[in-house]
């Protein structure tokens, strides 16, 4: 029988694990039965991204004590599928975030006395890498200890297995029940840190690793002739955000042949707390001040920012006197079209070439692929779902990916990883650039002639934030709701079809259901509108928060602006 948070609370009181200054930080909310509701009335969900939540004592947030849970179970999953996948054993990597060390550390002590072998990264490193790292030395799984882009009191606990790509469903399902198992305090096994390194079972990594990383990395560049040939009055800044992007992507850049290359002095400064921003999200055109301010000084068309864990990639070109962001779902589209446009010019692409992006992306890469012959799929949110796409591809001998992305500033390319990957992206975009900078055009430029070649389309996304318990209750109550009493319309145009992808299902207003999804099992309900736009719900899988997708394509830029604004309307209405 699951204890109440009250018992919960308590629990925890009682545990002579805590340490003087932690039952101290719990005792002094002792009458806030709000408070201890908050962090004691369930535990973090593990899915197959993984935790995330904010640094606190308590069971529904991130501390030493869920770090050392979660990992027993991870451990015991690990260990249930033999002696050789304990052998294979696990890469664990941390980045810029406060206490990352500290949990990289303890999840490396807690693998090694489950008798697993660990690779640890000597410093904080890209998301990306660690990816690669799983596939690299072989390893059974992968962990990075991360909260990606979410504000500094957030940390995460992100999960990997032998695929290179985060956990499969039935992984993190037995992870949890593993967890729903063991006690938090007397259940898990640890040892001295020191000791399993001297013994081996620890083994710290670094530069090897970098270098094989980056071999990788730069053999996706297509055309390095072509940046050599604008090299000398070619500029780009770059800022990492206080976090892992500050070494590699740099060196990326330079390998490529970026002669001028402008990193933001601040934000190269590794640090937690990231002082010179709210928040260190490069979708956030509001952090990148310090970029702008460097980039007028410079000169430079083009500006590079990776987020903490240096997964996502956002941009901002110059547009007369002032710098304007590159969306996600823009850069994805460029991107899609440049690959497509290199690989044929240079003889590189392969045989039955295809595309991925989530069912929440831009529909224009699809009218892009469409236009040049290359396979399109979309798949749920999530690269883990794009990787298994692939893997089905390969399995099948039917295409061969060239590019995956997601409207959330990620892009994938290679067969090194299998997760979002900034540091790729980066070179990428920086050779991209390149090519428009040779035609004297920047990327605002390029996304604009692509819209009158392929129609006119644009996307925003809106984030209703629930914080707290109630806000849990918000969120599945307004799903609840949209099910069992959908819009006829939004914003003035007929729902025409739903798709529900929990269970699959297809309706049509006045007719029912009339059909199922290719793939279902995700809480997503898609609207189809009249007009050709979409509205698309669904609750976010890391944040306290509804995330609502607006899809448009229109006869114009204008047109398509003011879709976008009824739309957002009627989303506002939601939050109720």
């Amino acid at each position: 029988m699951p204890r109440t948070y009250k018992e919960e609370y308590q629990h925890w009181l009682d545990s002579p694990s805590l340490s003087e200054e932690e039952w101290a930080e719990l005792n002094a909310i002792k009458d806030d039965e709000k408070e201890i509701e908050n962090r004691f009335f369930a535990p973090l969900e593990f899915g197959t991204a993984g935790l995330r939540g904010t640094m606190k004592l308590g069971l529904h947030h991130m501390n030493i004590h869920v770090i050392r849970h979660a990992t027993q179970a991870f451990a015991n999953v690990i260990a249930a599928e033999g002696e050789e996948a304990r052998r294979k054993g696990i890469v664990i990597a941390h980045d810029c975030r406060l206490n990352g060390v500290e949990y990289a550390r303890e999840a490396a002590c807690v693998m090694a006395a489950n008798g697993i072998r660990v690779r640890l990264f000597d410093a904080l490193r890209p998301t990306p890498e660690l990816s690669f790292g799983v596939l690299y030395y072989g390893a059974t799984a992968g962990l990075n200890i991360t909260a990606s882009h979410n504000p500094k009191e957030y940390n995460g606990y992100k999960v990997y297995w032998s695929d290179g790509a985060q956990l499969p469903p039935q992984k993190a399902d037995a992870i949890s029940r593993q967890m729903e198992a063991i006690d938090i305090f007397t259940g898990f096994k640890t040892c001295d840190y020191d000791k399993a390194v001297a013994d081996g079972m620890i083994q710290i990594i670094g530069a090897e690793t970098d270098e094989a990383f980056l071999a990788r990395v730069m053999d996706q560049a297509i055309d390095k002739e072509l940046v050599k040939s604008v090299a000398d009055d070619f500029k780009i800044v770059y800022t990492p955000f206080h976090g892992c992007g500050y070494k590699l992507v740099p060196e990326a850049l330079k390998r490529l042949g970026i002669k001028y290359l402008y990193p933001v002095p601040e934000q190269m400064v590794i640090d937690g707390n990231f002082p010179t921003v709210v928040s260190p999200n490069p979708e956030n055109p509001e952090g990148f001040y310090l970029a702008v301010d460097l980039a007028k000084k410079v000169g430079s068309d083009l500006i590079i920012g990776t987020d903490p864990d240096s997964d996502r990639i956002g941009t901002m070109v110059r547009t007369g006197d002032s710098y304007t962001t590159i969306t996600g779902n823009q850069m994805g589209v460029l991107l899609t079209d440049y690959i497509i446009r290199a690989r044929k010019a240079t003889g590189t692409m392969p045989e039955n070439p295809g595309v991925l992006t989530s069912i929440v992306s831009t529909s224009m890469v699809r009218a892009v692929c469409e236009a040049n012959g290359v396979h399109f799929e979309d798949t749920f949110t999530g690269f883990k779902f794009m990787a298994e796409r692939i893997a089905a591809w390969e399995a099948a001998k039917s295409y061969n990916y060239i590019f995956a992305f997601e409207e959330s500033y990620g892009y994938m390319m290679g067969d090194y990883v299998r997760d979002k990957d900034a540091v790729t992206a980066s070179m990428m975009v920086a050779e991209m650039a390149a090519f428009y900078h040779k035609q004297g055009m920047t990327l605002m430029d390029a996304i604009n002639a692509l819209y009158e070649k392929y129609g006119w389309f644009r996307e925003k996304t809106l984030n209703l934030v629930m914080p707290g318990l109630d806000g849990l209750q918000k969120m599945k109550a307004l799903m609840a709701e949209l099910r069992s009493n959908p819009p006829k319309e939004i914003g003035g145009q007929e729902v025409i079809r739903t798709r529900d992808y929990a269970d699959g299902s297809i309706y049509v207003a006045g007719l029912g259901k009339v059909g199922t999804t290719p793939f279902f099992g995700s809480n997503v309900l898609y609207f189809e509108l009249a007009d050709g736009s979409s509205f698309i719900v669904r609750p976010s899988g890391t944040e306290p928060k509804i995330k609502v997708y607006l899809l448009v394509r229109g006869e114009s830029g204008e047109q398509c602006a003011e879709r976008i604004e009824k739309y957002s309307e009627f989303a506002e209405t939601l939050r109720r």
